[in-house]
């Protein structure tokens, strides 16, 4: 079909009235923002934030408009173009479009410009507000959802964030906390405002903030630089195991790394129901309050690793960030790096390698399974980002030697200093300082998609506690393999033959360390009356993985004592998610002789904890026993329909297969429809 000649025009000029740049460059070519400051105040019943915004901007290129990232913004007022003096302010004219605010004037080469304008939001991700808390989640979500900004990696942009809120909060953001003001209140309601300035530039996905009810403690590094550890009040005897050995590895990776803390402050504060494990926003690390454990707690899961992790991404992500998602290993490969030479440094080269077998037994699985990638492959697993990056990394170190390496990489940070990197800018700099050609090592590690385990196994047999480990085999039952329990061989080489020759575990092995100890709770299943009475001094470890363990194979193996062990075990509560608790409470409802009376109180808890105000793992678990049991109601179908729409993307899919599921039983398929449509 033909269209007449005006009709093109009409077209042409239409596209780019819409996206101009996609008849030009991108956008970074044009136009360069240099500073976002944002006086913000959030409503916590209307999930929405409210923003006055002042964004500078230098041009690169003459073009006729530029653009601010925005998902479904309202505009309170018309932007206006800020002139030298106030009196000369003029309306911009803009458009507001699905994603983005469009400026649209006549912008001139090598000069800066300021707009302010009013707005408002109700974002769908990337605020969250849960549980009496306010808190954001940049990356993989974009920043845009609530504050507008740009969402391009390679345009670092000084972030300073003026914040409102109710005085009896806590407010955490990027930067120097400044003083706080009260604003003129009405009776009912206090607000206070804080600023928060930030010295550098920063890409967007990594402004960050945090309102909640928190307590914190102060600390300083070595360096001086000030550090705020941030808790729940009723948590204040659980921050020393929470927090433990955080100055140390923070003073470990400033002598480590070369180069001083790049930020003027730092700060962490643990969130409800967060998305991931913890988020290394600039100079705010949030993280999950699943991390919040107590000094029992502590010897089963604590925050080490993701504190470490977070920490390193400061250097490492931040300060240089990757241009692409190419290049995402020199992120979070170096974070991983770095977070275990800080464990080495607490724990000795035995962890340290140990780690590393570790990832590399999950590297190898995902290859067996056929999902083997290359590191420069944008597609590529968070497996192979995070565990073949750090591999890497160990096995670069290696070849070029310590010195080489550490100061190829002091070079490498000062040269991109706050600016954006190729793998190219590393593997350079490596090779010009070392003078290696690592075309080789190139090939193998980062470009080629197949494990180098040659290289694997070779370097883990530079540790003679890998080689005894790799030594030992039990797979055919000899009694040498039990007299490993009374040698003084590693932790890691008794849990092996454990996990080898469960069924001729005895007594000797319990005379061990409480990682044996935990190992033996979770393969010896079948407990023999010969070691009844050791596997029963399970129940009074300092771990609650232990503890769920032996209390389960013990009430499966003696159903005599049963009542015992739950009077035992009565006043255990676990981790966040009440893993003894919840199992307690299910073995409760299947143990008749025992509070027979209590029967529908116990019911009653282990139904309450499916409520959308707990936290998601702990509703997880709950939703699990209330399963196995077949106790569901009304209330308990409602909360996992609730849980449809969970922010914490594995978690509303349990619910959705598990709700599909339950569908097969007709009893349950109505009341859950109606449950659906009511909240539809």
């Amino acid at each position: 079909m033909r269209y007449p000649i005006r009709f093109f025009i009409f077209f042409l000029v239409h596209i780019a009235l819409i996206n101009p740049n996609l008849l030009s460059s991108q956008q970074t070519d044009v136009v360069d923002y240099k500073r976002i400051q944002a006086d913000l105040s959030f409503s916590y019943e209307n999930k929405s934030a409210y923003g006055e915004v002042t964004v500078e901007f230098q041009i690169l290129e003459k073009t006729d408009s530029v653009y601010l990232d925005a998902i479904d913004l309202k505009l309170s007022t018309a932007p206006n173009l800020l002139a030298e003096k106030e009196s000369q302010n003029r309306m911009i004219n803009h458009r507001v479009s699905k994603d983005k605010l469009w400026f649209y004037s006549d912008f001139e080469k090598g000069k800066t410009y300021a707009i302010k304008f009013d707005y408002q939001m109700q974002p769908k991700k990337a605020l969250y507000f849960t549980n009496d808390q306010i808190w954001t989640q940049g990356q993989g979500k974009y920043t845009s959802n609530w504050l507008p900004s740009i969402d391009d990696v390679n345009d670092k942009i000084e972030f300073d964030l003026a914040l409102t809120y109710n005085e009896d909060y806590k407010i955490v953001a990027n930067g120097k906390k400044e003083e706080g003001s009260i604003l003129d209140n009405n009776d009912s309601l206090k607000l206070t405002k804080y600023f928060f300035d930030m010295k550098q530039p920063m890409p967007s996905y990594l402004v960050a903030l945090a309102i909640g009810n928190y307590q914190k403690k102060k600390i300083t590094a070595a360096s001086g630089v000030p550090i705020e550890l941030y808790y729940y009040p009723k948590d204040s005897l659980k921050f020393e195991p929470t927090y433990r050995h955080t100055k140390v590895m923070f003073d470990f990776m400033e002598a480590e790394i070369g180069v001083s803390f790049p930020w003027q402050n730092y700060k962490q504060v643990p969130v409800h129901d967060f998305l991931y494990a913890g988020m290394e926003n600039t100079t705010l690390t949030i993280f999950s309050d699943s991390y919040v454990v107590d000094s029992i707690g502590y010897n089963d899961k604590n925050y080490i690793t993701v504190n470490a992790h977070e920490l390193a991404h400061q250097w490492f992500g931040n300060y240089v960030t990757a241009t692409s998602s190419e290049h995402h290993w020199l992120q979070e490969g170096f974070a991983t790096y770095y977070a275990l030479l800080a464990e080495r440094h607490i724990f000795g080269d035995d962890h340290y390698y140990w780690q590393l077998f570790e990832y590399a037994q999950e590297l190898i699985a995902q290859e067996e399974a056929g999902g083997s990638t290359s590191l420069l492959n944008p597609k590529s697993s968070s497996i192979t980002f995070y565990k073949k990056g750090a591999w890497a990394l160990h096995i670069l170190r290696e070849l070029v030697g310590d010195n080489n390496y550490r100061k190829s990489v002091q070079s490498y940070l000062n040269k991109h200093a706050f600016g954006n990197v190729k793998t190219s800018d590393f593997i350079s700099e490596v090779e010009t300082i070392s003078k290696f050609d690592l075309k080789e090592f190139r090939t193998k590690w980062l470009d080629n998609p197949e494990l180098p385990e040659d290289d694997i196994v070779q370097s883990l047999k530079k540790s003679k506690f890998m080689q005894e480990y790799f030594n030992i085999n039990c797979t055919e039952y000899s009694v040498d393999c039990k007299d490993y329990f009374r040698l003084n061989v590693s932790d890691k080489a008794k849990i092996k033959v454990i996990s080898q020759i469960p069924n001729e575990v005895d007594a000797t092995a319990f005379d061990n360390s409480l990682e044996v100890r935990r190992a033996i709770s979770r393969y010896v299943q079948k407990i023999p009356t010969s070691i009844k009475a050791d596997y029963e001094s399970l129940l009074d470890d300092k771990s609650y993985v232990t503890i769920e363990n032996a209390l389960y194979n013990l009430w499966a193996n003696f159903p005599q004592d049963r009542a015992r062990y739950l009077q035992k075990t009565k006043d255990v509560i676990g981790f966040n998610d009440k893993n003894v608790r919840l199992l307690w409470l299910a073995l409760h409802l299947n143990t008749v002789e025992y509070q027979a009376e209590r029967k529908q109180d116990v019911l009653n808890e282990l139904l309450s904890y499916t409520a959308p105000d707990e936290h998601f793992e702990l509703r997880l678990n709950a939703f699990n026993y209330v399963k196995l049991l077949g106790a569901w109601d009304r209330s308990v179908i409602e909360s996992l329909v609730q849980a449809k729409t969970h922010p914490v993307w594995q978690f509303s899919k349990f619910a959705k297969n598990l709700l599909a599921e339950l569908k097969n039983t007709p009893e349950l398929a109505s009341l859950i429809d109606e449950v659906e449509n009511k909240s539809n």
